[in-house]
C-alpha cells in the first residue's frame, strides 16, 4: 500500500529564490508526498509525448523587430465576449488537495486576484459550487468582477449523470463548459489519501475497470462501450447554451468535425503527454488546425507551457490563449494562494517582457517575429 509521509508545509513568505517557474518545480518536491509527486509528474510508458511537448517550444526562434512602437500596447484579448488581460487560464487539474489542503479553493482565490480565468475539473476535489462561491467572494473582496470561471466535463456513462453536472455548473454561474474527450480510458495507479475524493461525483456510480486472464481487456467492455462519441458531442451542445469547448483535440480533420458538430472552442492538448506516447505536440499541430478551422472559433493551446515565452510560441503560431497545467500543482504546493498568485504573476510578466522584446505592442504582432524549423 502507498504510504503518503508528511511534506513539508507550504511557505508563508515566498523566498528569492523563487523567479521561474522550473523554481517552483524544483521546490515542489520537498512539499509533496513521493507518490503524488510521481503522479503530478508523470508522463506515459517512455514519456515521449512528454518530451515532445518541451522540444517543440525549444525548435521555434523569435525574429525581433526593432525601434517599433510600443505605445499603448498590453497582452489583453476578448475571448467569449469577456475581455481578459493577458492570455493565460488555469487548466482543470484534478483533485488538487493533494497537493494543498485548500485544493481548488486556494487556485480560484489566486486566479480571482490575478484576474485569470480558471476551468475547474469534474474530478475537482471541491465541489464545483464552493468553488464558484469562492471566486465571488474573492473578487468582491478586491472589488473587481470575477475572472472567467468553466467546467471541464468528463462525460458520465450514464447521459443524466452529465446533464446533472452541466446544470450544476449553469446554476452555480460557470461561463463555459469544457469536454475533454481524450483521457476517457486514461490509465493511472495513483491511490488517492484518504481524506481526497472527486467531490462533483459523491453518489453517482462508480466505474471499475478489471481484466482478466483470458478474458475481455478493453474492447467489448463497459469502458469502451461507453467512450464519448461525435453524437454525445451533439447531444452536449443540445442541453446547454454556454459556449462549449472542446478538449483534447490534436487532429486538423477532429479539429473541424469538433466545430461541425457545435463546438464554439477547441482546446488543442495531448493531455500532458499522459494518455498515449507518441503524439505530435499541440504546437506542432497549431498552424494545421489554424487552417483547418478557418478563424471560425477561438483556439486555445494546453501541454507543456512553461513560461512567457512558451506563451509568446503559442500565441505566434495561432493559439487564442494558453492553458497552465502541472505548474498549479507546483505552486500549490509550495506555497499554497500566494504561490499560484506568483506564478501568474511571473509568466505575465515574462510574456510582456518578451513581447517588448520582440517589438510587439499587442498579440496579434507575435506571428510576425516567429521562425519555426
Amino acid at each position: 500500500m502507498v504510504q503518503y509521509v508528511n511534506p513539508l508545509a507550504p511557505l508563508t513568505v515566498i523566498p528569492p529564490d523563487l523567479r521561474t517557474l522550473a523554481d517552483y518545480e524544483r521546490h515542489a518536491v520537498a512539499h509533496l508526498p513521493a507518490a503524488s509527486w510521481q503522479h503530478i509528474q508523470a508522463g506515459i510508458d517512455r514519456d515521449l509525448t512528454l518530451s515532445s511537448n518541451r522540444g517543440a517550444f525549444d525548435a521555434v526562434r523569435f525574429l525581433p523587430r526593432a525601434l517599433s512602437d510600443l505605445r499603448g500596447g498590453g497582452t489583453g484579448l476578448d475571448l467569449f465576449d469577456r475581455h481578459q488581460e493577458s492570455p493565460i487560464l488555469l487548466a482543470p487539474l484534478a483533485y488538487q488537495r493533494i497537493a494543498h489542503p485548500d485544493g481548488e479553493l486556494a487556485t480560484v482565490r489566486a486566479a480571482m486576484a490575478l484576474g485569470t480565468g480558471m476551468i475547474v475539473s469534474t474530478l475537482s476535489s471541491i465541489p464545483l459550487e464552493d468553488i464558484a462561491k469562492a471566486a465571488q467572494q474573492a473578487a468582491t473582496a478586491l472589488g473587481t468582477e470575477a475572472a472567467p470561471l468553466w467546467f471541464q466535463l468528463y462525460l458520465r456513462e450514464d447521459r443524466e449523470w452529465s446533464a446533472e453536472l452541466v446544470r450544476r455548473a449553469e446554476a452555480a454561474g460557470y461561463g463555459a463548459i469544457v469536454l475533454t474527450i481524450d483521457a476517457a480510458i486514461k490509465q493511472s495507479s495513483f491511490i488517492l489519501p484518504p481524506d481526497v475524493d472527486a467531490a462533483n461525483l459523491r453518489g453517482m456510480p462508480k466505474r471499475h475497470q478489471t481484466a482478466l486472464p483470458g478474458g475481455k481487456v478493453l474492447f467489448g467492455t463497459p469502458l469502451l462501450d461507453t467512450a464519448p462519441r461525435w453524437e454525445d458531442l451533439a447531444w452536449l451542445r443540445g442541453i446547454t447554451a454556454l459556449p462549449l469547448l472542446v478538449k483534447g483535440i490534436i487532429s486538423p480533420d477532429d479539429a473541424r468535425m469538433a466545430v461541425d458538430h457545435g463546438a464554439d472552442g477547441i482546446i488543442v492538448s495531448n493531455h500532458g503527454g499522459r494518455v498515449l506516447d507518441g503524439l505530435p505536440s499541440p504546437l506542432e499541430m497549431m498552424p494545421a488546425i489554424v487552417a483547418a478551422v478557418g478563424g471560425k472559433v477561438p483556439l486555445l493551446l494546453d501541454s507543456g507551457i512553461r513560461s512567457g515565452s512558451d506563451i509568446a510560441k503559442a500565441i505566434g503560431l495561432g493559439a487564442n490563449a494558453v492553458l497552465i497545467g502541472r505548474p498549479q500543482f507546483h505552486a500549490l504546493a509550495v506555497a499554497g494562494t500566494a504561490g499560484v498568485a506568483h506564478v501568474l504573476h511571473i509568466l505575465r510578466a515574462e510574456l510582456e517582457h518578451v513581447m517588448a522584446q520582440l517589438g510587439c505592442r499587442t498579440l496579434s504582432d507575435i506571428a510576425d517575429r516567429i521562425m519555426t524549423p
